[in-house]
């Protein structure tokens, strides 16, 4: 599957992502702040991390204080990349300038920050339970809306690699597609073949199977990828050893970090786990103000 390169935040992006936020934060008549700050109190604000995990979302955390105010200088404090790890206390960055400007922006560049953090730090968990395997981690399109070029950076920060990014990027034929064909009289070995027929030569095509026997039917028609969905281990292993190599395989349903590496040693190339951009738990990282 071609991978968007995720670690490609473009700013104009991040910008329209961060003035929205800041709209429907109505930042611009934060009551509080015009009651009790001054517009010319300085101050500092510095971000803290309450638990350990993994970093991610800082552009995005400075896309929005300069969205609120372009004079605020901002300054990254902790590492946000595959491997580096966040401890409870560490400064993770700190912005400086006036300082009505950092408390309009406070709550929602802690929201991406700690969103996108959490994504990280799941993706990254799930890495290190299959490490050593020879499988890796996809993610999937379940993710927030309008949030996916961010979320799919996360995943990428945490050591995870990026499935499809939108609709038009690969052919992958589900159980609904399969029962649109069914309804005219044709099943899987049609579904590929159609599929290959439609796709441009350099786009591969995946099909979702969930028995040992639809996958060896997918596999006669010539799949790129085979997505097992919610197979039992045994059966993932007949999989593996029908393939032989002709199509890259990947499980997907019901893979939690419990059972992630037990999977992973299967043989399969990949797991995809649609929690870790749906369901991730927010890294806990507060703004501390220190007054200029």
């Amino acid at each position: 599957m071609p991978e968007p390169d995720a670690l490609s935040l473009h700013p104009a992006h991040l910008r329209r992502l961060a003035e929205n936020a800041l709209l429907e934060d109505e930042a611009w008549h934060d009551v509080t702040t015009e009651a009790l700050v001054p517009p010319e109190q300085n101050g500092r604000g510095v971000i803290v991390a309450k638990a350990e995990g993994v970093l991610a979302g800082l552009p995005m955390a400075e896309a929005v204080f300069k969205a609120v105010d372009p004079s605020l200088a901002w300054r990254p404090l902790a590492a946000e990349g595959e491997g580096a790890r966040l401890s409870p206390g560490e400064a993770v960055a700190e912005v400086e300038g006036p300082l009505a400007a950092i408390l309009r922006g406070e709550r929602v560049a802690l929201n991406y920050l700690s969103h996108l953090s959490g994504v990280a730090t799941a993706t990254a968990r799930l890495v290190e339970a299959i490490a050593g395997t020879g499988c890796r981690l996809r993610d999937t399109r379940k993710t927030t809306p309008g949030l996916r070029t961010l979320e799919k950076y996360a995943v990428r920060i945490g050591g995870g690699e990026n499935h499809r990014f939108s609709l038009a990027d690969a052919i992958l034929i589900k159980d609904n597609h399969l029962a649109a064909l069914r309804a005219r009289g044709l099943g899987i070995a049609d579904a590929v073949r159609l599929a290959r027929e439609a796709a441009p030569p350099e786009m591969r095509v995946q099909i979702e199977v969930t028995s040992v026997e639809e996958a060896r039917e997918a596999l006669a028609a010539g799949a790129h990828e085979l997505l097992l969905d919610n197979m039992s281990p045994e059966e993932m292993r007949r999989v593996v050893d029908s393939a032989k190599g002709k199509a890259v395989l990947e499980a997907s349903g019901g893979i939690t970090l419990d059972n992630a590496r037990r999977v992973a040693e299967t043989g399969v190339d990949y797991i995809s786990v649609g929690a870790i951009t749906h369901s991730a738990p927010a890294l806990d990282l507060s703004l501390e103000v220190e007054e200029g």
